[in-house]
């Protein structure tokens, strides 16, 4: 039997069927289209309501989210803020630094083409202030300094005038001519040289005395020694200025104190191998068209200037220990040359300089105790000292040979008596060394020992103006280096006038700007030129504070 579902579908379809079909879907399209059309007229309503209630929370999403964006903004602009700050921090300095050099420039520069008319006119007063300051010191000290130059000058004139007319016959014109030049160098040097150079005239013009009584003297004992040293005296101020000149303007002495100490060893080694021996030691070397000279008085300075440089620049006895290996070379080689008064000088000079330096007691003492010890052993190893230390006990022991000459000095400072016996007069050739170590006796007899206690109270004035003079300085190797010059100016002078008159064993060494002798003289008047450029680098300083103040 056939199945109902197949046979159905089998079965063709009608034409109503179709019909039906088609109002059903007319219908429901008219129901799907009036559906749309009301959506459409309520849709816009329901819309705008969802948008503004959407609308807000997000709004306030978003506020807060700028709000979160804007401290984070900050933080990283700070951040940036804090790196560019480093960097400019790291770089400021060479920043600085650079821009400083170039302001300093610039403002040089326009200081230079031109100059604010206030700024000037301090700068012009502060220099007027200066050159007044110079004008006031050359004018000397309250005048003291014009009336020591004019009664030098004074001196000079009337004793070499007296030595000229004193002559038999005509009159001496080589006195005339050694008045004028002896007097121009004393009014130019005291007076004028002051006013175009920063020099100390009141040491200048006490200086220029003792200088003058030696030539004085020494004219009219011997005319021809009387004209050397006169020359001596002249080429000792040429060398006086160019030692203030060095002094005053050079800033490092290394390499000008390691070839002053290679010179002065080698200097005191010519007397060794090419000497000649006089009055017990082997200290004088003869140069031909130079004639003789002593090293160890050039050799002085040498001295002086290695102590102060080492002494200044270093203060433990290791550090100094260059200065004090050259100060002891140079006392073996005066102990092999026998000259031990020389050696006495160097060696107290050494000592004290080494005391201002580091103050230290014990070993000062104990280089002391060591300077007795070989005093004991050159007394012992020496012959000639053992006679000068008899002759300084009893020089009447032996009053022809070995003391005559300490006892015609005595015999000659007591016969001037307190005003002596005039100028050019008395037997000062008697004394065999009246020239050099023995002048002191002479000026005593003729001009008295009033006089003579007035030079020395000029030598003390010396060391005391000098000691003004170096405490005004700034740097501890000019203050050390005045120390030195002026210990050994103290210590010669001491060890000279004392063995004259009896007070000290005869040593030999020379009266200093006073006794017969080119070598001395020349050191003595460099030791002045010293005190000079220290007095010059003082000044200078001053004038700097004066200036830096003002403008």
């Amino acid at each position: 039997m056939a199945n109902p579902k197949e046979t159905y579908a089998a079965r063709p379809k009608r034409a109503a069927d179709g019909a039906v079909n088609a109002r059903y879907k007319k219908k429901t399209a008219a129901q799907e289209a009036e559906e749309r059309l009301a959506e459409k007229r309520i849709a816009p309503k329901t819309t705008e309501k969802k948008t503004a209630q959407q609308e807000k929370p997000a709004a306030k999403r978003a506020a807060a989210a700028e709000k979160a964006r804007k401290p984070a903004a900050k933080k990283q602009t700070a951040a940036e803020k804090d790196k560019k700050t480093t960097k400019a921090a790291a770089k400021a300095p060479a920043r600085r630094a650079v821009m400083a050099t170039d302001k300093q420039a610039r403002r040089a520069k326009e200081r230079k083409t031109r100059e604010p008319g206030r700024i000037r006119r301090e700068r012009a007063r502060a220099e007027a202030a200066m050159r007044d300051r110079r004008r006031a010191v050359s004018r000397g000290v309250d005048m003291s300094v014009v009336l020591i130059a004019v009664l030098t000058a004074l001196f000079d004139a009337g004793g070499l005038l007296l030595a000229g007319v004193r002559t038999p016959g005509a009159m001496d014109m080589q006195a005339v001519a050694l008045m004028g030049m002896m007097t121009v160098l004393c009014l130019l040097t005291a007076l004028a040289l002051p006013r175009i150079w920063p020099i100390d005239p009141l040491i200048m013009a006490l200086t220029n005395f003792l200088c003058g009584v030696g030539v004085v003297i020494l004219y009219t004992v011997s005319p021809e020694r009387g004209m050397k040293q006169a020359n001596y005296y002249a080429i000792g101020l040429g060398a006086m200025l160019v030692m203030s000149l060095i002094v005053s303007k050079v800033r490092r002495f290394k390499g000008l104190t390691v070839l002053s100490m290679l010179l002065g060893v080698g200097a005191l080694i010519l007397p060794l191998a090419f000497g000649q021996w006089s009055g017990g030691a082997k200290n004088w070397v003869s140069i031909p068209l130079f004639g003789s000279f002593q090293p160890s008085e050039l050799v002085k300075l040498s001295l002086v200037l290695a102590m102060a440089y080492y002494f200044s620049a270093h203060r433990t006895v290791l550090q100094m220990m260059p200065a004090i290996l050259f100060a002891g070379a140079c006392l073996l080689l005066l102990m092999l040359q026998r000259d031990l008064g020389t050696a006495l000088i160097y060696y107290l000079t050494t000592l004290t300089m080494f005391y201002v330096a580091c103050g230290n007691m014990p070993l000062t003492m104990i280089g002391l105790a060591g300077g007795a010890g070989a005093a004991v052993m050159g007394y012992k190893m020496f012959a000639h000292v053992k006679a000068r230390v008899a002759m300084w006990r009893n020089p009447w022991s032996d009053p022809l040979d070995k003391g005559y000459q300490i006892i015609q000095a005595l015999l000659a400072i007591g016969s001037g008596g307190l005003f002596g016996v005039g100028l050019g007069q008395g037997t000062p050739e008697k004394i065999p060394a009246y020239h050099n170590d023995f002048i002191f006796a002479v000026i005593c007899e003729q001009l008295g020992i009033v006089f003579g206690i007035l030079m020395l109270v000029v030598y003390v004035m010396i060391l005391l103006r000098g000691v003004t003079v170096i405490a005004r300085s700034r740097r501890s190797f000019d203050m050390l280096l005045g120390c030195g010059v002026l210990a050994m100016l103290a210590i010669q002078t001491v060890m000279i006038v004392g063995g004259v008159i009896k007070m000290l064993p005869l040593t030999g060494v020379t009266m200093p700007f006073v006794s017969y002798g080119g070598s001395s003289l020349l050191s003595c008047l460099c030791m002045i030129g010293i005190l000079h450029g220290i007095c010059a680098r003082a000044q200078e300083d001053l004038e700097e504070d004066v200036l830096s103040i003002k403008g």
